[in-house]
């Protein structure tokens, strides 16, 4: 049984652009160069014919790879949740023991982007929100075994 892949729309787009990107503009590129370089005889020391040999199975493997992620893909889109609690797409603030306000928005394994504030739902902090409400205090495990505190003061998905 496979788990799902739950993704945002703007992620879920994301995947089928760098999978159309992949099959109906690279790939027919680099097939057309091997087989320009595979006319040119000897194949065992045409670096043209290797590189793109290569090339197109790290393609073949990255199209197989998100055609998987995107037949599991259940798309959730965050706008059309009405709930309380933190849950996937939620958008969640909080703030620690230093009074330092964080916000991070719940996306999907292949979407995450710390740089943009995103973090996975599979990802530690997410597990530790998933459920609360706000003026909840949770308490969240540390890889270094050391623990913080945090008051969720606001959930909003949009």
């Amino acid at each position: 049984m496979s788990q799902k892949n739950y993704i945002t729309p703007i992620g879920f787009e994301k995947l089928r652009g760098e999978y159309s990107e992949l099959l109906h503009k690279e790939r027919p590129k680099v097939v057309e160069t091997v087989a320009w370089a595979a006319s040119n005889g000897d194949r065992s020391e045409n670096a043209d014919y290797q590189y793109g040999k290569k090339r197109l199975r790290e393609i073949d493997r990255r199209l197989k790879f998100l055609t998987d992620r995107l037949d599991k893909a259940e798309v959730v889109d965050p706008k059309t949740i009405k709930s309380d609690k933190v849950v996937f797409g939620a958008t969640v603030t909080y703030v620690n023991e230093e009074e330092v306000v964080q916000t991070y928005q719940i996306v999907g394994e292949d979407e995450f982007d710390i740089k943009n504030a995103k973090i996975s739902w599979k990802s530690p902090i997410a597990k530790h929100l998933l459920g609360k409400k706000v003026n909840e205090e949770v308490v969240i495990k540390k890889p270094n075994d050391q623990e913080e505190v945090i008051l969720i003061t606001h959930i909003e998905y949009k």
